[in-house]
């Protein structure tokens, strides 16, 4: 009787599993790569039978694709959030940058490195990579639409200068996968610096 009682406080609903699951996967896509996500390796993780992390995945690559997405959004939410909180665009762009140039995001930027690698050859992962660019776009270019109806920022095309932001700062994620240790200030500035130039702005309107 004790062991059905105790199995019947520790069952957990569809939805919290799932969501218990994806969870894990996304803490192992951040810190060792989405090649190691397998159902046996989550299961193991999470203490169950790997049946039951296939009961929700059938196939691992839609694992690979949530939890992917599941870490590249909750980036996006933390760097760029939907609903800003009665911040001027100007606050908000200097926020991102300050947060999304940063060592704290190194782990999440090899994140992207590796799924966009890996999206070559996996349809799925490729289609979440696609949609979280997509969102990753968006956001930035209403942030600086923002900016432009406020009379803050002043750019021609809105969208070219969203794009030119995000090359350089993948480039600088790029380097995040190097051994170099030492950032000189001129390097880690290189986004800032672009974004400035192209929004009208002095030097330092984004922060030191």
């Amino acid at each position: 009787m004790a062991s059905s009682v105790q199995q019947k406080r520790t069952r957990k609903s569809p939805s919290d599993r799932r969501a218990e699951i994806v969870e894990a996967a996304s803490a192992i896509a951040l810190t060792e790569g989405l090649e190691c996500i397998t159902l046996r390796r989550i299961a193991e993780e999470l203490g169950v039978r790997p049946g039951l992390i296939g009961h929700y995945f059938p196939a691992v690559e839609e694992l690979v694709a949530e939890a992917f997405g599941t870490a590249a959004g909750g980036e996006l939410d933390t760097l760029l959030p939907a609903e800003p909180a009665g911040e001027s665009p100007t606050s908000r762009l200097t926020r991102f940058f300050t947060l999304a140039t940063g060592p704290a995001y190194d782990d999440v930027s090899r994140l992207w490195i590796n799924a966009r690698h890996l999206s070559r050859y996996r349809p799925v992962l490729r289609a979440r990579v696609d949609r979280q660019e997509a969102l990753w776009r968006g956001r930035l270019e209403k942030l600086i639409r923002d900016g432009v109806e406020d009379g803050e920022f002043r750019t021609a095309d809105p969208y070219v200068t969203t794009i030119q932001i995000l090359v350089v700062i993948d480039g600088l994620g790029a380097h995040a996968n190097t051994s170099a240790v030492e950032r000189p200030a001129a390097v880690t500035r290189m986004a800032v610096r672009t974004a400035e130039q192209q929004l009208g702005l002095a030097s330092g309107a984004l922060g030191a």
